[in-house]
């Protein structure tokens, strides 16, 4: 059988909004957000699901939706976790921060060998990205250098309490990224977005700029980059920092930058929503309501 996978990046614990925040319930009858992602997924065509956690949640997440999916799906586990590591690295004992997304989707080489969608797990996407990107990494499955993202719209992502933190990317003429700028302290103000520049200073941001939500489409060959790349890092990093990441979008940027890959921006006008904060929790509800009440989710538990 033909796979095309979603790869659902669940592992990291939401640290300014407390507890398993994946796993927070959203729907009418207990949904979370991750419900949605996959049936959206399953709908565009994706026919397989990779779940990555932590061993210390797993037996959580099947109860609440691992052993439900796998009713519908082919559903593979991946763990990461810290001492995930090449050979000759083990991780300082004062070390707790997770390596990140790029380490996070590293640990899927066993198991994924198609084209495949990696998402967060507290994000809602909307219904167009996933048929985007499943039909683009699907009409060039024999183009392995050949990857996407989901551009949404900077004013369609803010959270109206607090700031956040995405990817604003720059494209070439046929809609080819070009650079993707991690911007932190992103806020709402009037007719534009506000945030902190590299060096602490505030810059303007138009809120019809184009920013990546960690939505990727990508293919096999992404692993052999990741892992020299993870080498790399680990060579790279001082003895004393506990706390720096190896970044997918960093990874993303380097290999559009060498001219290793090249990476589509699909646009998509959907809204994006998730629970960045405790606060989210309540408008992440209503929104779902309303979607539920349109018809737009029927029998999903």
């Amino acid at each position: 059988m033909s796979y095309t996978t979603l790869v659902v990046m669940a592992a990291g614990m939401g640290s300014r909004y407390g507890g398993i925040k994946q796993l927070e319930a959203v729907g009418p009858n207990g949904e979370i957000i991750m419900d949605y992602s996959v049936y959206d997924a399953m709908q565009a065509g994706f026919n397989k699901v990779v779940f990555i956690i932590r061993r210390d949640i797993e037996e959580d997440f099947r109860e609440i939706i691992g052993n439900r999916m796998e009713k519908r799906v082919k559903v593979e586990y991946v763990f990461q976790e810290l001492d995930a590591l090449p050979d000759g690295y083990k991780p300082r004992p004062d070390r707790t921060k997770p390596w990140g997304t790029g380490h996070a989707i590293l640990c899927c080489k066993d198991v994924v060998d198609e084209p495949f969608i990696v998402i967060n797990a507290d994000d809602y996407y909307g219904k167009e990205a996933y048929r985007l990107i499943y039909d683009y990494i699907n009409s060039s499955r024999h183009e392995p250098d050949m990857y996407c993202m989901a551009g949404f719209i900077l004013g369609n992502t803010l959270s109206e309490n607090g700031a956040v933190t995405r990817g604003v990317c720059r494209t070439d003429s046929d809609g080819f990224l070009v650079d993707i700028v991690e911007t932190s302290g992103i806020v709402r103000e009037n007719d534009h977005a506000k945030a902190q520049g590299r060096n602490g200073e505030d810059i303007r941001i138009a809120l019809d700029s184009v920013v990546s939500m960690n939505m990727w489409g990508f293919k096999p060959s992404l692993f052999k980059e990741l892992e020299k790349g993870f080498n790399e890092f680990l060579a790279g990093i001082s003895p004393d920092d506990v706390k720096k990441e190896y970044l997918l979008p960093d990874v993303v940027g380097k290999l559009v930058h060498d001219k290793k890959a090249k990476v589509k921006v699909l646009a998509t006008t959907d809204r994006w929503f998730g629970v960045t904060y405790k606060e989210d929790k309540a408008s992440v509800v209503k929104a779902i309501k309303e979607l539920v009440d349109k018809g737009a989710y029927p029998g999903l538990k």
